[in-house]
């Protein structure tokens, strides 16, 4: 979609629909010249008799003869609690409402919505309208939305090198959001550990200077990954690692990023039950999330250094499938007990991590579905987060607040580490019944030392569920402001 700043009084003869957000307060101070005296006067009768609330969800349509265009009323809720979440929230609605018209060009005004003190920024705009149209297709064509122009109606033009900017970020912000979606969202018999890494290797014709790296099973064997390998060996599916390298600057540790790439989980020898198994392509969802803020960056020029590795498997039964009971080496040399098979996200992460350690990264950050206990304890709405660093908790946090991209800090104290401890290996693969979520990230914390290091589970935010069934795109806003806060 393109996009253009317009002041008010210009807006007569260049929007089809014209978008007024509006509080629960109802004022309308922020509606100016752009438009007519006799619509306004309508407006206030609605809201006079109170049949508009301001709710998010609630909408009123108003034809503006004088000016030729139709107006949309739009609740953004109560201005107290407005942010990005509401903000997203409220666009959201709005344009499903009308990207089923064949409506070609739309106007917003952002009096009330841009603004310092309701911290919300123009590409952070950009980034919500753009999600909002999204849209998976199994069959990889274009969407057929009719909505090609929006215009951001205010009393100041948004001088353009800003507007640029924005449009630029915000877009490339999307992208990464729409390519996590579509990888989480294609079906679990073309989207294999090799269809990832395909994918990852598409990022090299965005921006030259990404570098993939793909390594095979023969050469995860020979740097001692028995851990992740132990995963892929029931299925016929080859496990992949890949490393993909965004290095503008020289002699600067990098951010790396590392996503669990289960691209079917049955759970393994430790079988899952049946019911709602079919969401378990969203395994890889962490793998996704890595591939999209990695295109997010290339599209950007970010100017950091950024390293996503990804380890994809399929964790399936099988003759040839591990055991409970099993041991095996990591390629740091822990030795493993696996208690559980469906315990496999664990397994890949930890030799991807001992991986990550040789790129020397400045923060190391894994994204991973990794527990059904961190939605008994959070639900869905934030992801867990586990660090060994108190400061690289805070930047995430604060980023996880600006994007609304919400997370969670749960303690890693050392009594769950104690639940590892086995007679069979130097750590087992689960801890006791309770507090699964923490004892999962204390097996990783385990391979992480002398790095900063931070865990998100993903496991409660990854997907929805019911009649918006569908991958979140999540953490990725969350992630690209991490790493352009961090520069």
């Amino acid at each position: 979609m393109d996009y253009k700043s317009l002041i008010s009084k210009k807006l007569k003869g260049n929007t089809d629909i014209y978008l007024i957000g509006v509080f629960a307060d109802k004022k309308l101070s922020h509606l100016n010249q752009s438009i007519s005296n006799a619509t306004l006067t309508l407006i206030k009768k609605c809201f006079d008799n109170n049949s508009f609330t301001g709710d998010i969800g609630d909408n009123r349509t108003f034809d503006d003869v004088e000016n030729k265009f139709q107006i949309i009323v739009f609740g953004l809720g109560s201005k107290d609690k407005f942010g990005p979440i509401n903000l997203n929230r409220s666009i959201n609605l709005i344009i499903k409402k009308i990207k089923k018209t064949k409506t070609k060009s739309i106007s917003l005004n952002i009096d009330n919505i841009i603004s310092k003190d309701l911290s919300i920024s123009p590409e952070f705009l950009v980034s919500s309208i753009e999600n909002s149209l999204y849209k998976y297709s199994h069959k990889k064509e274009k969407t057929n939305i009719s909505i090609k122009k929006c215009n951001f109606v205010s009393k100041i033009m948004i001088p353009s090198k800003i507007l640029n900017q924005s449009i630029l970020t915000g877009k490339a912000i999307a992208n990464g959001i729409k390519l996590a979606k579509d990888l989480g969202n294609t079906p679990p018999n073309i989207c294999t550990p090799t269809y990832l890494s395909n994918e990852a290797m598409k990022l090299k014709k965005i921006n030259k200077l990404i570098k993939v790296t793909v390594l095979d099973e023969a050469k995860m064997k020979s740097l001692g990954m028995g851990s992740l390998l132990s995963v892929s060996q029931g299925s016929k599916e080859p496990a992949k690692l890949v490393s993909i390298e965004y290095m503008p600057l020289k002699n600067k540790d990098p951010i790396v990023l590392v996503g669990k790439g289960i691209t079917f989980d049955t759970g393994g020898i430790s079988l899952k039950p049946p019911g709602n198994m079919d969401e378990m392509k969203f395994d890889m969802s962490g793998a996704g999330s890595v591939i999209g803020t990695m295109r997010a960056c290339a599209e950007m020029n970010v100017k950091t250094n950024v390293v996503g590795i990804i380890a994809c498997a399929e964790n399936m039964p099988g003759s040839q499938a591990t055991r409970p009971g099993d041991v095996v080496t990591s390629m740091s040399g822990i030795t493993i007990e696996i208690l559980n098979t469906d315990a496999e996200g664990r397994l890949v992460l930890c030799d991807a991590l001992t991986y990550a350690k040789k790129f020397k990264p400045r923060y190391m950050l894994d994204m991973a579905t990794l527990t059904g206990a961190v939605l008994a304890g959070l639900g869905k709405y934030p992801s867990g987060l586990f660090s060994n660093n108190d400061k690289l908790a805070e930047l995430i946090k604060k980023s996880a607040d600006k994007t609304g991209d919400r997370v969670w800090q749960l303690p890693l104290y050392d009594d769950y580490f104690e639940e590892l401890k086995t007679n069979f290996a130097d750590i087992q693969n689960i801890g006791g019944r309770y507090g699964g979520a923490i004892t999962a990230a204390a097996f990783l914390a385990k391979f992480t030392e002398g790095v900063n290091w931070a865990h998100l589970d993903i496991a409660g935010t990854a997907w929805e569920v019911g009649e918006s069934k569908g991958s979140t795109g999540r953490p990725v806003s969350l992630l690209i402001d991490f790493i352009l806060s961090n520069q």
